[in-house]
């Protein structure tokens, strides 16, 4: 039996790849290659190139490959462009998870894990940590189109014998511990990774929107996650179906969060060098502060954070970018090589 990892060729999927596989699971990966590599893919994974919003293509998987669960990465991430296109947001995130959905009832697949956002919260009304039980308020249509997912997602659990676990992401950063695949998105607008890039003269600065929030230093404050500490719940949210768990909204932060500032002061830091910073306006719907409250991913899913330091997170994503810096991203022969000997 295999999990099926759709997105599994981008930063967080990929992670997801090779966690599961470390773990002797058997792993299928569909993706279209729109921001993620074939690279990036281990190696042992089966893959399959196209879009989930293809039903042929997702007949075909579930065909010849017998799926227990799926965990469901792809989609559009990237909040301005959903303002300037949200018909292919409502597409990729919405249409696509619908046909994806459909697939996965037909095929008899009763397991799903959803990648969420903080994004359907919108601007909190207060400086408190966010729960799962605040109204949700989308701001833009990214998190409108996740928000729509989690709806039908509930909807089909109720109408058919399938259960959810949707986890709503914070902020997250750095890389694989094992320094085999980290955030290589081309022209990232994840603050860490920019920071890092600027850090490493790959950028000449890094513009900071908005001094004058109600925070300790003027700037948002934010809470970041370790991608490897993101990857470990989706593993619990998975165990924790299929040893029977009920359907399951959750937020994945570590309570606590930094500010724009405080991440680039970190940066500077750990990588000795100063950062060349544009200060400019508040850029709207930015909220002062976004927290999450965890306790529910704690409590149900038992997950426990091992790297909830921001050193931590800075230093592997550093790390990452230096790693990549004399590497093409389009030398995919050359990348699979590479990635090949980190796994052997």
């Amino acid at each position: 039996m295999a999990i099926l990892v759709t997105g599994g060729a981008g930063y967080i999927g990929s992670h997801m790849v090779w966690r599961l596989l470390d773990e002797g699971r058997e792993v299928v990966v569909v993706d279209r290659l729109t921001t993620g590599f074939r690279w990036a893919v281990a190696p042992k994974a089966k893959f399959y190139l196209g879009d989930i919003g293809n039903a042929d293509l997702l007949k075909q998987i579930f065909v010849e490959n017998e799926i227990e669960a799926i965990v469901h990465f792809a989609g559009s991430v990237v909040v301005p462009e959903s303002v300037r296109d949200p018909l292919e947001f409502y597409q990729n995130n919405t249409a696509n998870t619908r046909t994806l959905l459909a697939a996965a009832v037909q095929a008899g697949v009763r397991a799903f894990i959803f990648s969420s956002t903080a994004a359907v919260y919108g601007t909190p009304s207060s400086l408190a940590p966010v729960t799962e039980m605040d109204t949700p308020r989308p701001e833009n249509p990214y998190g409108s189109s996740k928000l729509m997912s989690e709806i039908m997602l509930a909807d089909t659990a109720r109408a058919h014998d399938l259960r959810f676990v949707a986890l709503r992401y914070f902020n997250v950063a750095g890389a694989d511990p094992e320094g085999r695949v980290g955030q290589s998105t081309r022209n990232a607008t994840h603050l860490i990774k920019v920071a890092c890039e600027t850090a490493l003269g790959q950028r000449n600065a890094i513009q900071v929107f908005g001094g004058d929030y109600p925070t300790h230093d003027g700037t948002g404050v934010r809470d970041y996650i370790h991608i490897a500490d993101l990857i470990s719940a989706h593993v619990e949210a998975l165990g924790y179906l299929q040893n029977g768990g009920t359907s399951l909204i959750a937020n994945c932060g570590y309570g606590r969060g930094f500010s724009v500032l405080d991440v680039l002061k970190t940066v500077e830091r750990l990588s000795g060098k100063p950062l060349q910073v544009v200060h400019s306006g508040r850029r709207l719907g930015d909220a002062a502060y976004v927290v999450a409250d965890s306790s529910l991913a704690r409590e149900r899913l038992g997950w426990s954070p091992r790297f909830d330091d921001l050193d931590l997170i800075v230093s592997s994503a550093l790390t990452w970018q230096q790693k990549m810096m004399d590497v093409d991203l389009e030398d995919v022969s050359a990348l699979q090589r590479r990635v090949a000997a980190l796994a052997s």
